[in-house]
């Protein structure tokens, strides 16, 4: 006998097969709130877990666009939430989006209406199927499919003690995106926070494959924000621009496997450990525009890991256009005040805000 959970999936993968209704038929609506798991999914009958919805897009077959909209309120990962459909085919036009329902250009946003994603699943990821060689790491969201955008999150860190002891480090990986030969990712409009006494946020974005795109997020008091990880070749068409990445105590950017044609554009950082990391052989050079580097240890590194952050690289392995500001001395002034509509963007008036850079993109 059937249960109703497997009911409701089955009624919910022939919906959406069904030509007869309108784009908004792949649409699925969470709330933590409000919602049931055992819900159809709609926005007047919300489902309450990301981990539904994830397993809902994994069951189903065909082709087209599919939505997922979470509300506000407090998202707690208990085990990794995986998009890995082998059924359900997405393309560029067609994408998987996992967003907020309200975005930080929409009239009535503010920083507390962002959806609040956070781990805290046992760290007791095995890579490869081996024991974690530094205590234990666990994935977040992990996107196992092509074409996919995630849009207008807060993304915390997990509340473990990051280092209990001599030679460990344990840590999440919020978003995470493993395949190597999987296309298109963009993460747009994303405030990744941590601290790293109480909540660390190890790494905000570990991305392989090509494709590559972070936009318009913050990255503020987290260990590192973005990694391009593997590929099975050079990643192309990865870009970061209009990205804050203010006061994390590890590298804003590691360009392990990113190709030469990497664009990196309209980015503001500011007193963070190292700056750019670069693979060990150092075999590539990048070319950055219209961005602000004040404040920092390092400019250029290269090798590191989860441990560490590698040793001095090739500064030249950094090109730079004449728009671009490097002062290793220095920071910015940030709006620290939660209930503004700018929390923990540039103050209008100050270096760099006239970039562009962070959640807004109007």
């Amino acid at each position: 006998m059937k249960t109703l959970k497997s009911i409701i999936i089955i009624m919910f993968m022939a919906f959406v097969m069904s030509p007869a209704v309108e784009a908004q038929k792949n649409d699925i609506y969470i709330n933590p709130n409000t919602g049931n798991d055992q819900n159809p999914g709609s926005q007047e009958q919300p489902l309450k877990t990301l981990n539904e919805a994830a397993i809902r897009v994994n069951q189903s077959n065909g082709t087209g666009a599919i939505t997922i909209y979470l509300s506000e309120g407090i998202y707690g990962l208990a085990a990794t939430v995986t998009f890995h459909p082998a059924n359900w085919h997405f393309s560029e036009d067609q994408r998987l989006t996992i967003r907020a329902t309200e975005l930080p250009d929409d009239e009535d946003w503010n920083p507390g209406k962002m959806p609040v994603i956070i781990s805290t699943m046992p760290l007791d990821f095995k890579p490869n199927g081996r024991q974690d060689p530094l205590g234990g790491a666990s994935y977040g969201i992990q996107i196992e499919t092509s074409y996919v955008t995630i849009q207008g999150l807060r993304v915390l860190g997990t509340p473990v003690h990051e280092r209990p002891k001599e030679g460990m480090v344990r840590r999440n990986y919020p978003i995470v995106r493993e395949g190597r030969n999987l296309d298109d990712l963009r993460i747009t409009q994303c405030l990744f926070v941590g601290d790293e006494l109480v909540i660390p946020n190890h790494l905000g974005i570990l991305a392989s494959g090509q494709g590559i795109v972070v936009d318009h997020c913050v990255f503020y008091r987290c260990k590192d924000a973005v990694v391009y990880w593997f590929s099975d070749k050079p990643a192309e068409r990865c870009e970061m621009h209009h990205n804050l990445m203010i006061d994390n105590y590890g590298a804003a950017v590691w360009s392990w496997t990113v190709a030469d044609d990497f664009k990196f554009y309209n980015n503001v950082v500011s007193n963070n450990n190292v700056f750019w990391e670069v693979g060990r052989d150092e075999n590539r050079t990048y070319f950055l525009s219209n961005s602000i580097v004040v404040g920092y240890n390092s400019l250029v590194n290269k090798g590191g890991g989860a441990f560490g952050y590698g040793e001095p690289a090739d500064p030249k392995r950094l090109k730079y256009g004449n728009d671009v500001i490097i002062k290793k001395e220095g920071s910015l002034q940030i709006e620290r005040d939660p209930t503004k509509r700018n929390f923990l963007h540039l103050l209008p008036g100050t270096l760099g805000s006239d970039m562009g850079a962070g959640l807004f993109t109007k």
